[in-house]
């Protein structure tokens, strides 16, 4: 794993443990680093109404927008699981909204297994702000 990823692993596998899932005890980690190199992180926050949880991706994102910052550089989610968790659909479309195609989303599990996209992989068929212009 280069330099640059296994910080944003660090990062990720630290915040992981201050996740709130007292429901599932499916404690979820984002990392992800700005253009300017800054890494933002978040977890899953869960609520006992099922839906009103949210996303460490969008907690990573709702950081970097705070703190003034709007392009994704790189993006790293880590899980307690067997297989590397994936974005959810929402969380895919938000990290687009502020990523390049081709940005990497390394999908880890605590236990190393691996796997790494692009944002054009993870998300094929993107809807952009081109979607909402008149031609």
């Amino acid at each position: 794993m280069p330099d640059l990823t296994a910080s944003l692993l660090l990062a990720a596998t630290d915040i992981r443990e201050m996740a709130y899932a007292p429901y599932s005890n499916f404690k979820v980690g984002a990392a992800l680093r700005a253009q300017d190199g800054t890494i933002f992180t978040g977890v899953n926050v869960e609520n006992v109404a099922y839906p009103e949880g949210t996303c460490a991706e969008a907690g990573a994102i709702a950081a970097m927008i705070a703190a003034g910052q709007t392009k994704i550089s790189e993006v790293l989610v880590i899980a307690d699981s067997p297989l590397p968790v994936s974005p959810c659909g929402g969380c895919r479309q938000k990290l687009a909204e502020f990523s390049d195609g081709d940005v990497k989303v390394t999908m880890t599990t605590t236990e190393g297994n691996s796997q790494t996209m692009t944002m054009s992989e993870l998300l094929p068929g993107v809807f952009t702000q081109a979607h909402l212009d008149n031609t």
